[in-house]
C-alpha cells in the first residue's frame, strides 16, 4: 500500500477550524503520508470489508477516508467519537 495523497473537501478544514483541531489534523495527516503510524493510529471500521477507513486526530475525533482507485486517501467526515 501506498499511499499518495489526501483528499477532502473544504468544509472539512472549516469544521476542523472551529474546533481548534487543524494542527493536529496536519500533524496526524503528514504522519500517514510519511508512513509514521504510531501517532495516527488507523484501523478499518466494521464489517471489515466494507473499504471505510479512520484515523484518529485526537482522543475524541476521527477522520472517516476510504481509498480511490489511485490509492489517494478520500476524507469525507470527520466523527466525534464521544
Amino acid at each position: 500500500m501506498n499511499i499518495r495523497k489526501i483528499l477532502e473537501d473544504e468544509w472539512i478544514f472549516e469544521y476542523l477550524e472551529k474546533r481548534n483541531l487543524l494542527n493536529q489534523y496536519k500533524k496526524s495527516k503528514n504522519s500517514i503520508l510519511e508512513w509514521v503510524n504510531s501517532k495516527s493510529f488507523f484501523k478499518e471500521k466494521q464489517p471489515k470489508w466494507s473499504n471505510i477507513w479512520y484515523f484518529r486526530i485526537n482522543k475524541q475525533f476521527r477522520a472517516i477516508w476510504s481509498f480511490d482507485k489511485d490509492w489517494d486517501l478520500l476524507i469525507y467526515k470527520i466523527d466525534n467519537h464521544s
